[in-house]
């Protein structure tokens, strides 16, 4: 007599009970969609019944499914929202454990990494004296590194922060804008003053801004200066010659933190000059407590759109060099 095949039975659901009833709309979505993301991502069942989930599937994927659950419920206790993007970094983080002690705590956000990479970028900027970010526009480069030159601040870390940015026209000149010189570059400034007032309430900011706390200016206005004791980011830095960013580079003080970043596919430089970016990651790559983080589309965390579009422009870029 032939012996049947034994069968291995399906593990069974696991149950998540959640004492608050009030967070438990915010942490389904409406009409469920939140659970309906979860169980298309991870390929798991979820049923509610009152304030318990039950979670049916493979053990390692409904494993995940409690991460996610748990970290979404954890931050609806602590008072943070939670919409489609963050069941989506947690999605993607979740069991992750280089995500550990990466949230940032400003006096007006409480902010976490959406993306592994973003988790890594976040450790490197608290650990690193100097950090080189690249990749394209939405992935939280100059924003996550304001949070951190923020927090620390405030911790009284360093005494202040330079926030600069090379003036490089991108259709427009200077000299055509209405204004006198302050007038003329605030424009291109206008993204560091946007972080700035997101991770801190404007009247703070304001105060900053007047007593020199924060410095907000062109990178012409860094020749000369040694920066100390200070947070220290240039923003758009493929925009700058290779001898800006040797200039700004040398601008590091004692206890001084640089943070420079940039999209090398956006380079607005007269044609066939190099960007002081591309040569600076090339040259300081094997220098030591130098960190060079790269972001790709997968890190982008703006609208849906934005990814798609760096990947089509990516694509375009790749057939046009072949």
């Amino acid at each position: 007599m032939t012996t049947p095949p034994v069968r291995d039975e399906a593990p069974a659901p696991r149950v998540l009970a959640f004492e608050d009833n009030s967070l438990l709309a915010s942490l389904y979505g409406w009409h469920d969609r939140h659970l309906v993301r979860i169980e298309q991502e991870l390929g798991v069942s979820l049923t509610c019944r009152g304030n318990q989930v039950s979670i049916a599937g493979p053990s390692e994927p409904a494993g995940t499914a409690v991460l996610v659950l748990n970290g979404l419920y954890g931050r609806l206790k602590d008072g943070l929202t939670v919409g489609p993007a963050e069941v989506e970094a947690m999605l993607r983080m979740a069991g992750d454990p280089s995500i550990s002690n990466t949230e940032v705590k400003t006096s007006r956000r409480r902010i976490t990494p959406r993306t592994l990479n973003q988790a890594r970028y976040l450790k490197t900027l608290k650990t690193s004296s100097m950090v080189f970010a690249l990749g394209p526009a939405g992935t939280g480069k100059t924003y996550l590194a304001v949070a951190v030159a923020v927090a620390m601040l405030e911790a009284g870390d360093v005494d202040r922060i330079v926030l600069s940015r090379p003036a490089v026209e991108a259709g427009e000149r200077l000299g055509f804008l209405p204004g006198d010189l302050r007038e003329k570059v605030d424009p291109y400034l206008r993204p560091l003053y946007d972080a700035l007032y997101d991770t801190m309430p404007a009247d703070k900011a304001n105060r900053r801004l007047a007593s020199d706390d924060i410095e907000v200016a062109p990178l012409a206005f860094m020749r000369g200066r040694t920066l100390s004791n200070a947070f220290v980011i240039l923003d758009e830095a493929q925009n700058t010659s290779r001898m800006q960013m040797k200039m700004f580079l040398t601008r590091l003080g004692e206890n001084a933190r640089m943070v420079v970043t940039g999209d090398l596919t956006q380079v607005d430089l007269p044609e066939g000059q190099v960007s002081g970016l591309a040569d600076a990651v090339r040259i300081v790559e094997s220098v030591e407590d130098i960190e060079v983080v790269t972001f790709t589309d997968v890190d982008v965390v703006r609208h849906p759109l934005v990814a798609k579009i760096v990947r089509a422009w990516d694509k375009d870029d790749r057939r046009g060099a072949s």
